[in-house]
């Protein structure tokens, strides 16, 4: 089959496709097809299209286009972001350096930081260091890297006389040293587990994280008695997981951050968020209906660092995560690029993100989140995340109601925000119920473990959501699963 200009039109524009996954043919198809001699001349453009497109595009998931995905918490794209991809690749812009007098782009990314800081009601100037990245993990990457400088740092000013220290300048081993630091540990409910990598990459150690759960009933909450114990004569990070991976429930309340932030405060502590889905409940109404999700993000400003990913309920491209922090000057010492040629300028009013983050080479991941805040504005960003809460608590309400299945963690629907995890009550069933909820190829959940036993999570990400049409199509699929005769 030869490449179809039109076919390529009517397929690969931001229309919403019903399989979840491809199937297994589909795949098989793609694999065998590709290609692993490089050609001496080419195959030419044409021949890719036709290749790329009716070979391997089937064997793509439909994660972002098709509204009933809930594996992963998956973003769509909206048009007004796809747009802007598209002039991304066009335009190829390198976003390191702050050149204002040779292109916008680092402009239109601090823009574009700002109006997402203004979108979730963060004040830009408790935060002022902002950045996009990779995504989430990327972002954690950074803040435990800040939180290690200043905890190291924080003990040698803390010091008898007091000195000045820095991980950045003189590495781990030495820094601890003069600073009189045995260990560092990173206190956390149920982090994701980037959280591992994060301290791993840090220098910290992944057993440098230990798990303070409220109770075996609330184990994403804080036991805050035992936080302040911990924490006493120790160096610490605490990790606070705004909306938790399984269950997508709060590690904190209004109340028991502001605590957090005195404990901090008091023992030289830095505070990190990871809010990869679970800051977007900022945009919620403050009503009795949200109540437990506008407490679960109250005061979580008041954090040194926080994390997020732009790619899931903002619902644009991958790979895009964001990053803003309290303290410039600590970030461009951790990540600033001493000594190259190309950064002598003064200091300008937009830090060069380069300075800010992991990466020297940067792709314009700003200008689809620009276009989609201003396409859509601040209403329609808050109808979306009811619009997949309501699905969400549909579901959940199905499920409480039904005798077939067990809602997890417990029935409080009010907890309820855009994740359902739950399992069957019949453990044959249990064991099976992943793959048959996935057969039909109509919906796509993910399995996770639940207090040693299999569960089935449900995470509503997309735009596209429909809630009756969605639940319908849920429902079907679960009512499908207890009558299989198997």
């Amino acid at each position: 089959m030869s490449f179809n200009e039109e076919q390529y039109l009517k397929d690969f524009t931001n229309t919403t496709v019903s399989y979840s996954v491809p199937t297994q043919e589909s795949l098989q198809h793609a694999t065998d097809s590709l290609i692993v001699s490089l050609p001496e001349d080419g195959l030419g453009i044409s021949r890719i299209k036709d290749h790329i497109l009716n070979d391997l595009a089937p064997g793509f998931t439909g994660s972002s286009r098709c509204p009933t995905y809930y594996a992963f918490t998956t973003g769509a794209v909206t048009d007004a972001a796809l747009f802007a991809d598209w002039v991304v690749s066009t335009v190829d812009q390198n976003v390191h350096v702050h050149l204002p007098q040779d292109t916008v782009a680092t402009a239109v990314e601090d823009s574009a930081l700002r109006l997402l800081q203004q979108l979730l009601n963060l004040d830009e100037s408790r935060h002022p260091s902002r950045l996009f990245t990779t995504g989430a993990t990327a972002s954690n990457v950074i803040g435990i890297a800040l939180g290690r400088e200043f905890v190291i740092a924080e003990a040698g000013r803390r010091k008898t006389p007091a000195i000045n220290t820095s991980v950045a300048e003189l590495g781990v081993l030495e820094a601890c040293f003069q600073a009189g630091v045995t260990d560092i540990q990173i206190l956390a409910t149920m982090p994701h587990s980037s959280i591992y990598k994060a301290a791993s990459a840090a220098g910290i150690g992944r057993d440098s994280v230990a798990l303070l759960p409220l109770s075996d009933d609330e184990p994403w909450r804080f036991n805050l008695d035992a936080l302040a114990e911990r924490m006493s004569g120790k160096h610490s990070i605490v990790w606070i997981s705004a909306g938790e991976l399984c269950t997508g429930r709060f590690a904190t309340t209004g109340p028991e951050m502001t605590r957090i932030r005195s404990l901090a405060d008091q023992h030289g502590a830095w505070v990190h968020v990871d809010g990869a889905f679970g800051l977007q409940a900022f945009v919620l109404p403050q009503t009795e209906e949200y109540k437990a999700l506008n407490n679960g993000v109250r005061s979580l400003e008041l954090a040194d660092s926080i994390t997020g990913d732009a790619h899931k309920l903002l619902n644009v491209p991958y790979d895009c995560g964001f990053f803003f922090a309290r303290d410039v000057a600590l970030q461009q010492t951790v990540f600033g690029n001493p000594g190259a040629a190309y950064l002598s300028a003064a200091t300008l009013s937009i830090p060069s993100p380069l300075n800010l983050g992991l990466e020297n080479s940067r792709r314009f991941r700003a200008l689809p989140v620009y276009a989609s805040l201003l396409a859509y504005g601040r209403v329609w960003h808050s109808d979306l995340l009811q619009r997949q809460i309501a699905l969400a608590r549909c579901v959940a309400s199905y499920i409480v109601d039904s005798t077939a299945y067990e809602l997890l963690p417990n029935d409080d629907l009010s907890q309820i925000y855009m994740v359902v995890l739950f399992r069957a009550r019949l453990e044959s069933l249990n064991e099976r119920l992943v793959s048959l909820l996935n057969g039909s190829r109509e919906i796509h959940v993910s399995a996770l473990p639940w207090k040693g036993r299999t569960a089935a999570r449900i995470a509503v990400g997309t735009w596209r959501v429909e809630v009756e049409r969605d639940l319908g199509l849920i429902v079907k699929a679960l009512e499908a699963a207890v009558d299989d005769p198997a």
